[in-house]
């Protein structure tokens, strides 16, 4: 059995666990991230940059007009969909590894297949391998954008506070 056979035929087998976990990570991934754009654009310029551009008065009435909760409810959701992809991201070693020992098992028994199983054992492992190096990518592209979006979220409940002391004192 060639190469190309032994890669389309575990497509078809464990390899197949394994891009399903891709699709459902990156669906993941999409929707972290537009999640955490979308907060990101509701804060950014209202928490980092109201500078020259917008009098004081009008950015002190955006903080307090805020919707806190639906901006908490926001960095909740995020927090959770980044939670699972990171989480996903870490099992594409284990799943590979797992189709190594689970495509090299039936080798004790069948010696003739060696090469076989072999082969398809280094699949498993590659793919993994692959999904972990990817994802692994595209976290460090979210991850920064979580945490500009937890500092904002912070600022920004520590503005309002300190609008709220101000108002009532």
């Amino acid at each position: 059995m060639s190469v190309f056979q032994v890669i389309a035929q575990n497509l078809l087998g464990f390899d197949l666990i394994i891009f399903v976990a891709a699709a459902l990570n990156l669906a993941c991934y999409c929707l972290a991230r537009r999640n955490a754009d979308r907060l990101y654009r509701k804060l950014h310029m209202m928490v980092f940059i109201p500078s020259r551009r917008r009098d004081p008065e009008s950015v002190s009435r955006a903080i307090r007009d805020i919707d806190e909760e639906r901006v908490l409810a926001m960095r909740k959701r995020s927090e959770s969909l980044y939670s699972v992809f990171v989480n996903v991201t870490s099992i594409f070693p284990l799943l590979g590894i797992l189709g190594t020992v689970v495509s090299l098992l039936p080798m004790v028994s069948e010696l003739a297949d060696m090469q076989t199983n072999f082969f398809a054992a280094l699949t498993s492992t590659f793919w993994g391998l692959v999904f972990a190096i990817i994802f692994k990518l595209l976290d460090g592209f979210l991850s920064s954008r979580m945490e500009d979006n937890d500092k904002a979220v912070d600022l920004l409940l520590e503005r309002r506070e300190l609008l709220r002391e101000g108002r009532e004192g």
